[in-house]
């Protein structure tokens, strides 16, 4: 858990410098910021993407993933949190929870917090999320200093998230191939270039209802790993 810990407080200290440096910014220099940092964010997600190695079960995780995240409605239940921390904060700023939900997915859905995730969960090895705290960090300054508070409030989110990964992983080793985790990182980065138009306001998209699409590609595994010694009997038999 040491990484994950390191991960949350570097978007903590970082918030806290955007929120200082925040009045003394200028709107256009951080719409600016805002624009290049997008364009980094879609060619994280792109490197992500092209790891795919089966890009048909990317595109039908992508599709079971948004049906199941749009009836959870996951992105309006971040929103009504990020809203409830708004209210009992007295926030009057309107952006609290547009800055916490789109920071959550975006430090959520990556690659590294995934694969970092796994790696501390199962060998122990920080190395990963110590080099996503340091991305997230740098981040969460410009992020805070555009959105505000709502930003430090994402370190709740990534604890939770990959806590959870991190404890998890050390239960399901025997399932986390090589195969598995990229396919699992494809789909994360597909979900972060679509942050990036979000960010980028050319087109709202939900983001959040298509997360339990990065865990289709180990339910998938799961199934045929179960089923697959039936099937050759059923076709030996035949």
């Amino acid at each position: 858990m040491l990484g994950t810990v390191v991960n949350a407080l570097a978007i903590i200290i970082g918030s806290v410098v955007g929120i200082t440096l925040k009045k003394g910014l200028k709107e256009r220099y951080k719409e600016t910021i805002m624009q290049g940092l997008s364009l980094t964010v879609i060619v994280i997600g792109l490197l992500s993407a092209l790891k795919a190695e089966d890009i048909m079960l990317v595109i039908i995780s992508i599709a079971i993933g948004s049906i199941i995240g749009e009836w959870i409605d996951i992105e309006g239940n971040l929103e009504r949190l990020g809203n409830w921390a708004q209210s009992k904060m007295r926030n009057e700023n309107s952006s609290f929870s547009k800055g916490f939900v789109t920071t959550s997915l975006l430090y959520c859905v990556g690659a590294m917090a995934i694969v970092g995730s796994l790696e501390s969960g199962l060998t122990g090895n920080h190395e990963t999320l110590f080099a996503k705290a340091i991305i997230d960090g740098i981040s969460a300054v410009i992020f805070a200093s555009t959105f505000g508070i709502g930003v430090a409030f994402s370190a709740i989110s990534v604890f939770l998230y990959q806590g959870i990964i991190t404890i998890s992983a050390s239960y399901a080793k025997v399932l986390l191939t090589d195969q598995v985790i990229l396919n699992m990182s494809s789909v994360g980065g597909i979900l972060i270039m679509g942050i990036a138009f979000n960010i980028l306001e050319i087109k709202k998209i939900k983001i959040g209802n298509m997360l339990p699409a990065i865990f289709i590609p180990l339910i998938y595994y799961i199934i045929t790993l179960t089923f697959k010694p039936y099937i050759f009997d059923m076709l030996h038999l035949s």
